[in-house]
């Protein structure tokens, strides 16, 4: 990566460029909006909920955020149900995936695999140990570290390197390549051998070992913001994006309108077919759902969507009346597209 140099009052600055692998690592995207009751699901975007056990969520994009360090939001994980009887196979993880394609430069699968450094503010109810893990998801091998709550309910800064694997290369292609997980809770599928840290693993066992439940009561809340993720062995400042560009690349992978309007010429009860463009190019064909809304000038006898495309997809509306053309009024409809790893 080159350094440009820049004149900035008077004194030269370095310019160092996108360095930061994650998206929406400031949390400022939360398309979905708050997600209630939920285990398995995206709220803010990018930053996937997902496990095992009897633990529930109310997922949030928060105002909560450590003070004096730039952040507006944080993403925000409050127990509503919990899990205090932890079987082997529960757990909970905090999740961002990562396409292979996006990985090349990180030069897995030879000698010169280059380290990555990881930084994140982060809020937990329990103190004690917590587990943050990389996976190759192609190799099948994880590198697991701790780090240490040492306040519960207090924002603290956490800073650690991973080397790289060596072994076995990312596969070069938009499916998911690489996760990074928070780990939350773990049974003793995951938590009963040594913490192999730092070091490239397959054994389930050593993953998670030490770390507390944090789903254990209905009082706990678990925070995270300024996630960064860079080549290297060192933290460099956060990297702050605007908001049109944070919006965009998550984009790439869920796009949502609200209160869509149309109006649209039907004749009787034929079908109207309208073609919608994508604000940016999806990761893949998208699944795509349209809901809510109203019609005007002659019922609304159904909706849908067809011929989803990276690009663009269809949207159908059926007027329930019969008769000659009108301009029939489509008002107040949500249309969403998914193509997330």
């Amino acid at each position: 990566m080159a350094l440009i140099k820049v004149k900035e009052r008077g004194r030269e600055s370095v310019n160092l460029g996108r360095r930061n692998l994650i998206i929406n690592g400031a949390m400022q995207v939360g398309q979905r909006g708050t997600q209630t009751g939920i285990r398995n699901s995206y709220g803010v975007d990018r930053f996937l909920s997902a496990g095992s056990g009897a633990q529930l969520f109310t997922y949030s994009q928060s105002t909560t955020v450590p003070s004096g360090q730039g952040f507006s939001y944080s993403t925000k994980l409050d127990v509503t149900t919990a899990d205090t009887s932890v079987a082997a196979g529960d757990y909970h993880l905090l999740i961002q995936r990562f396409e292979g394609q996006d990985l090349q430069h990180l030069k897995y699968g030879t000698s010169s695999a280059e380290s990555l450094t990881i930084q994140f503010w982060v809020r937990s109810a329990k103190t004690g140990t917590h587990i943050v893990e990389l996976t190759h998801v192609d190799a099948a091998y994880q590198n697991s570290q701790a780090y240490t709550i040492t306040s519960a309910d207090t924002w603290q800064k956490v800073i650690l390197t991973f080397d790289g694997y060596q072994t076995t290369a990312i596969t070069n292609d938009n499916t998911v390549g690489f996760t990074i997980n928070w780990w939350l809770m773990a049974g003793s599928t995951y938590s009963s051998g040594t913490l192999a840290s730092n070091t490239w693993d397959n054994t389930d066992a050593n993953r998670a070992v030490g770390q507390v439940n944090v789903v254990d009561s209905t009082s706990n809340e678990f925070y995270i913001t300024g996630v960064q993720l860079e080549v290297g062995e060192t933290a460099t400042p956060f990297e702050h994006e605007d908001i049109g560009t944070t919006l965009a690349r998550c984009g790439r992978y869920y796009q949502k309108w609200a209160d869509v309007n149309w109006i649209l010429g039907v004749e009787g009860t034929r079908n109207s077919k309208l073609p919608f463009q994508f604000s940016t190019l999806m990761r893949a064909n998208p699944t795509c759902a349209i809901s809510g809304g109203s019609a005007a000038n002659g019922a609304l006898a159904g909706t849908g969507v067809t011929d989803a495309k990276k690009e663009m997809v269809n949207l159908h509306f059926w007027r329930g009346a019969s008769g000659s053309l009108v301009n029939a009024t489509f008002a107040g409809y949500t249309l969403t597209a998914d193509s997330e790893l």
